[in-house]
């Protein structure tokens, strides 16, 4: 609720703070999932196989499952000039994106594993993959669900990227209608 201070002749607005969060659903293993859920995160974990990470030891392995029922993978590939490289869930909604233009987005499957330790929990998309995520969920005017997956451990479900990405910024602030 907004209100006013007034210090001398100058009202000063005290703005109303609002909480911003979301919904996730929680799995202890992978056949709580249904029967596409399950194969879409089998995807992603074998596609983080081939992924290129000589730097950082870190796989991740993506799978997009698409209206038309394609499943179209990415996996992370690495460049020594970190700029250069690309995440999994780029790599497979831009594929997606270029194979199949116009094909509504259903569900992305993310999955991470490490050379070096356990990965037993979840890794989210990093910020760049959110917005590019949420680019193609604007586009086709319907939500994408997260699936998220450590190497063992819980897995995430997030029924769209706009609930991890509250206030995004979208192409209504390109234009001046």
């Amino acid at each position: 609720m907004a209100g006013f201070l007034i210090f001398g002749q100058d009202p000063i607005q005290i703005m109303e703070k609002k909480q911003i969060g979301f919904e996730l659903t929680i799995f202890n293993n992978i056949e709580e999932l249904s029967q596409t859920e399950q194969k879409l995160l089998t995807d992603a974990e074998k596609a983080r196989e081939n992924a290129y990470s000589p730097y950082s030891n870190f796989k991740v392995g993506a799978a997009v499952l698409l209206e038309n029922g394609e499943v179209v993978i990415g996996n992370n590939q690495e460049n020594s000039s970190y700029p250069s490289g690309l995440c999994a869930e780029r790599v497979a909604v831009f594929q997606a994106g270029a194979i199949y233009p116009g094909v509504t987005i259903k569900t992305i499957a993310i999955s991470a594993t490490s050379k070096d330790y356990v990965v037993d929990k979840p890794a989210g998309p990093c910020g760049n993959c959110r917005q590019s995520i949420i680019e193609y969920e604007q586009k086709q005017k319907s939500p994408i669900s997260i699936l998220l997956r450590g190497e063992v451990g819980p897995i995430y479900k997030c029924d769209s990227m706009a609930h991890i990405l509250p206030l995004a910024f979208s192409s209504s602030f390109l234009s001046d209608s």
